[in-house]
């Protein structure tokens, strides 16, 4: 076995390659490429199918030794000064990785199952929100989250940090509201859309069927064309002073009240 290949310097190429990537989406774009960091997202994206380009291990920090694993995969020892500089948080055992990005659009040999059950979010904004719904459609199993109009690039750092990894356990689509709305129509999937008005008390709401639960910005919620095509507009009743909640607890909510319907 050949030696592992050592970098101790920050001024390394591929240091302020991955530094690059961390930071600009148009880098990641152009690449098609992004950076993990931790033993857990490592492992959620080996399980998940992504490939990895390069692992890089710092030995100071990590116990494991990657170089008896049989990853086959190419493997750089890095010093604690380079873990550092790239690295957003110390407690990632010491392990980054740069790895291929997937295609996401309907195209991208998307299919499910029967009466499936789908979380949809329009336009989400903010990182951490849509993070926090891809924890949430990990936890209940989803069949896949469809992401209308996206703000950002899936794999900026912060979806991925906010979402423990979830972002490669999860079936996700990526469209304009559109495509994602003919493509649920065509499937025979019903949409419910979280709103205000017009709207019915989620736990008198059915379930059962192909659903779609559909949530917008916490600033504006959905827009009109979501909700013509609403097959039932719901609302999660409040008994305080506020109207709303963060959109990723309003989620929860819904997708936990759909999967009891449904048997778990």
């Amino acid at each position: 076995m050949s030696a592992i290949k050592e970098i101790t310097s920050v001024q390394n190429a591929l240091v302020k390659k991955m530094i690059l990537l961390k930071e600009k989406s148009r880098e990641r774009k152009k690449t098609g490429l992004f950076v993990i960091e931790g033993q857990r997202e490592l492992d959620l994206a080996l399980k998940g199918g992504y490939v990895i380009e390069t692992l890089c291990v710092c030995p100071e920090i990590t116990e494991i030794d990657f170089a008896q694993a049989d990853l086959k995969i190419k493997t750089i020892h890095i010093s604690k000064e380079v873990f550092k500089k790239v690295a957003h948080r110390d407690t990632t055992e010491g392990v980054l990785a740069l790895v291929e990005s997937k295609e996401h659009s309907l195209q991208s040999s998307f299919k499910l199952k029967e009466n499936p059950f789908i979380l949809v979010a329009e336009a989400p904004e903010k990182p951490g929100n849509l993070g926090a719904l891809l924890r949430t459609a990990d936890a209940a199993n989803l069949d896949a989250v469809l992401i209308a109009n996206p703000k950002t690039d899936l794999y900026n750092p912060n979806i991925i940090r906010s979402s423990v990894g979830c972002i490669f356990t999860n079936k996700i689509v990526t469209g304009s509201s559109k495509e994602l709305i003919t493509f649920l129509n065509n499937q025979k999937i019903k949409i419910f859309c979280a709103a205000l008005t017009a709207s019915k008390n989620y736990v008198e709401a059915d379930f059962t069927g192909g659903s779609a639960i559909v949530v917008g910005t916490e600033a504006t919620g959905l827009t009109d064309e979501w909700l013509n095509n609403s097959f039932q507009n719901v609302i999660i009743p409040m008994q305080g002073e506020i109207d709303s909640m963060n959109v990723s607890v309003s989620a929860a909510i819904l997708i936990f009240e759909a999967k009891r319907q449904r048997g778990f």
